[in-house]
């Protein structure tokens, strides 16, 4: 009778390609790691790397374990325009961590907050993934892009450090509707208004 399911040896290949793709992201950046050179890492056929997990981007998120696809969310964020896009961005991101997927977004983190390593990937998630898009979505004008969302950064990484690792008291049971009313004109302003 002959054998179904997976081969031998497929759980592994992924975790090689993964290992080596964290490693690539890490050393080279989203822009400079190549599937070609992951896959040499890997030590497999660049069209293996395809095959388990498409283009860059999906191997990028897989190899952080995001458990989110920014493809899918950044659109509905920023594709309205700047009207209101502080509280969408506060809502939408609030509305993830406080579902049972943002214990990996915390996680990512607090290990960024440990390693180095960790903090290199999640640096390179905010830009290559959520600030590139914003910018270009926005139409902010690309001298002031990277101050823009680096303060903007900075409220959201602010959010989940008090909020969700030291949960400091009361933004930490905070109800959502209030953390946007009260954080989303922040992140408008940042976006938005004038810089000094």
């Amino acid at each position: 009778m002959a054998r179904t399911g997976r081969r031998p040896g497929n759980q592994d290949t992924r975790e090689a390609i993964l290992t080596a793709a964290r490693q690539a992201f890490a050393e080279r950046g989203y822009d400079g790691a190549s599937i070609r050179q992951i896959a040499t890492g890997a030590g497999v056929d660049p069209a293996l790397v395809h095959h388990y997990f498409g283009a860059k981007e999906q191997l990028f998120l897989a190899s952080m374990a995001v458990p989110l696809n920014p493809t899918e969310i950044i659109p509905k964020i920023f594709e309205p325009g700047l009207e209101g896009v502080g509280e969408r961005l506060v809502r939408t991101f609030i509305s993830i961590w406080d579902s049972p997927a943002g214990s990996t977004a915390v996680a990512l983190v607090r290990s960024a907050m440990q390693h180095e390593w960790s903090a290199r990937m999640v640096r390179e998630f905010l830009v290559a993934q959520i600030l590139r898009r914003a910018t270009k979505a926005l139409n902010l004008d690309p001298a002031e892009a990277p101050k823009r969302a680096s303060l903007v950064a900075s409220q959201v990484i602010g959010i989940v450090m008090i909020r969700y690792i030291l949960k400091l008291e009361p933004l930490a049971s905070m109800p959502q509707d209030e953390v946007v009313r009260t954080i989303g004109p922040t992140i408008q302003r940042y976006l938005a208004d004038p810089l000094p």
